[in-house]
């Protein structure tokens, strides 16, 4: 028995003497031990009663924990640990310096030295009753009893079933008390901080009614003397006659129980709970025969509720990562260019290459074609995959991505198909390879044409047979995986030169997207740059008033080789530059940006017709591309993104 006794602070005066094997103590309504005093926190300590000794647990408390034990303080803290058992005459001290509160402990034992009727260590338990061979009765019971149990579906109907069972099986129990070791912490509690908790009682119920079981109206406390034997023996108990076989104990006592029965709940080594199954009413006492019947129940008993905790950590574990995985897949969303409530991340652009490719896009994100995505460097390559990903029937799963340029080749053959503990140096435990993450899903390969060609066969197996073989491993794996690939290379070129598998470039060529670059789509670098302008702005606390007129028709003037990644660069670093509230000018573009001011008036075309004019922006766009080449014709044209005869033919149209 336990008394704690508030000697210093807003409380001093109060004292509790707990029936329970667990007391917290803290400053919120709903503790064991509520203490008022601002500097102890909503949730401060616990005591817990583990069995033969109480425990004192600081849960992470602002101003500390101690014990005061004969003139030496014990620091609850992470150096010196956490928790510490308790002894008669400790005074706990809950906050530091002059702001303390103390409660004097008193530890006392209670009298209850079992002298048992039976016992019977968890190694005899063996799964057979010698009862149950005399009694056809309690034989059909005990299947009735394993099949209930059997068929519950969960830890609170797993507990039902145990006591409806117990009352089947033992015709004098007027109650059952389940104990259980904390659990709540999933493991993640150091092992002298579990106590056992009384977690369900149940009265047997009225005949008439149809009910072997009910609930009690009011807490029904649990027979200390027998808990404790069964833990501390490792057996299971009967003692008959409880007045004078248990020594007179105060909670049998007060209780009028005539005998009582402990039946341990276990998992190797771990002692998981109790079951007290009493008889508080008839005039019969339980017997060994009792003990034998409940003994065998207990097996099976055992193995249920430990895998019902088993599943309600799975449970709880899937739910925490269902949690985890929608966190970060909105935050990948967003990081691929600001994703949308629905259809993913949302791509910019209203010219008529953009349509088109959207257009394309929609055809194809709900099949399970191979997607191949062409484009130049910084097009947005990668924000293309991810809205084939998240517009499809596979948004629910992972999008996973992986730049082929980025590894060597040995570790990008384990970080695709993963690989077996020992299959190589270094290889000290299994690993899932990226296709077996993204099963269900998508991923993305990026600069496909820089894997290796022994990797190539390996992928071209995947998108054959849907088949992963891990380094080391010695049978293959079907995974269900979309892939979506995409190069900045010419891939025909490739394949004639030797550098890339022909029936691997026909496998990703099935549904080829092409995203064209900036400078094709110019009417587009006005809408990107204000989404650049106001991401950026937000992201750094910086209202920015926009583009001058003059800024943006230099942007628009750009050709923008690095493409949507150079203008993204080119807007953060505006953003940096400009005042609160200010527009950006174009003193400060960067130079190379800047090299077209000024174009707009020296090509300004005298009035005339249409054609007139056109012909005289045209005309001057020749010669000062041969200039800026010097008159090499053949770097001119490719300039200009047109054949050489055909700079020919319009330098002669024009008399040039």
């Amino acid at each position: 028995m336990i008394r704690l006794d508030v000697t210093r602070g807003e409380s001093a005066g109060a004292a509790l003497e707990p029936t329970t094997d667990v007391v917290r103590i803290g400053r919120a309504e709903g503790n064991d031990l509520v203490v008022p005093d601002t500097h102890v926190s909503s949730e401060h300590a616990k005591i817990v009663y583990s069995g033969d000794k109480h425990v004192l647990v600081d849960q992470r408390s602002t101003n500390g924990t101690a014990i005061l034990r004969r003139g030496d303080r014990i620091a609850l803290d992470d150096s010196q640990g956490r928790e510490a058992s308790l002894e008669d005459g400790d005074v706990i001290e809950l906050g530091s310096q002059d702001r303390i509160v103390q409660i004097t402990v008193t530890v006392k034992d209670d009298g209850d030295d079992a002298r048992v009727f039976a016992m019977k260590k968890i190694e005899e338990l063996v799964p057979q009753a010698t009862i149950v061979e005399k009694d056809d009765h309690r034989l059909r019971a005990l299947y009735e009893a394993q099949k209930l149990i059997g068929s519950a579906q969960d830890l609170a109907e797993v507990l039902v079933a145990i006591c409806e069972s117990s009352f089947a099986l033992v015709p004098l129990a007027t109650h059952v008390t389940i104990v259980l070791r904390d659990d709540d912490e999933e493991g993640a509690r150091p092992q002298g901080a579990a106590g056992y908790v009384p977690v369900l009682t149940r009265l047997r119920g009225g005949e008439a009614d149809g009910e072997r079981s009910a609930p009690p109206s009011g807490p029904i406390p649990i027979t200390r003397s027998v808990f404790r034997k069964v833990v501390t023996e490792r057996a299971a108990v009967v003692a008959a006659d409880a007045p004078r076989e248990v020594g007179q104990s105060e909670s049998l006592m007060g209780a009028q129980i005539r005998s009582t029965l402990g039946i341990p709940l276990w998992r190797g080594e771990e002692i998981l709970g109790v079951i007290q199954v009493d008889n508080r009413a008839a005039t019969g006492v339980l017997t060994s025969g009792d003990l034998e019947i409940m003994a065998v129940l207990a097996h099976n008993a055992s193995l249920a509720v430990a895998n019902a905790r088993l599943v309600k950590r799975l449970r709880a574990a899937e739910e925490r990562l269902k949690k985890e995985n929608t966190f970060l897949k909105s935050k990948e969303q967003e990081r691929r260019g600001g994703g949308r409530a629905s259809g993913g991340p949302e791509i910019i652009g209203q010219s008529a290459p953009m349509k088109q490719l959207l257009q394309q896009l929609e055809k194809v994100v709900n099949t399970r074609v191979t997607v191949l995505i062409e484009g130049e460097t910084g097009v947005g390559k990668e924000l293309v995959a991810a809205s084939v990903h998240y517009r499809s029937n596979r948004r629910d799963r992972l999008f996973v991505g992986q730049n082929c340029a980025a590894m060597p080749e040995t570790l990008l053959e384990s970080e695709l198909f993963g690989h077996r503990k020992g299959s190589f140096t270094g290889a000290h435990e299994d690993k899932k390879g990226l296709f077996e993450i993204a099963d269900g899903g998508t991923l993305f390969l990026d600069e496909v044409t820089e894997m290796p060609l022994s990797l190539q066969s390996k992928l071209l197996r995947v998108l054959q047979e849907g088949e992963v073989r891990p380094i080391g491993a010695t049978a293959e794996r079907k995974v269900n995986v979309r892939i979506v690939a995409a190069t900045n290379r010419n891939l025909e070129k490739e394949v004639a030169e030797g550098r890339f598998r022909e029936d691997l470039y026909y496998r990703l060529k099935v549904f080829p997207l092409r995203v064209p670059p900036l400078r094709e789509r110019r009417e587009d670098v006005a809408l990107i740059a204000e989404h650049f302008l106001h991401r950026f702005a937000t992201e750094f606390g910086k209202p920015a008033g926009g583009f001058s007129q003059q800024t943006m028709e230099l942007l628009q003037s750009y050709d923008w080789p690095g493409n949507v990644r150079e203008l993204q660069n080119e807007i953060q670093r505006l953003c940096i530059q400009i005042d609160a509230g200010g527009f950006v000018t174009p003193d400060m573009l960067s130079p190379r940006v800047r090299q077209v001011e000024g174009m707009i008036e020296r090509v300004r075309p005298t009035k005339g017709t249409l054609k007139e004019m056109m012909d005289q922006v045209e005309r001057w766009l020749l010669i000062e591309a041969l200039r800026e080449h010097q008159n090499n014709k053949t770097a001119a044209a490719k300039n200009l993104g047109i054949t050489r005869e055909g700079l020919h033919k319009k330098l002669r149209s024009f008399g040039l």
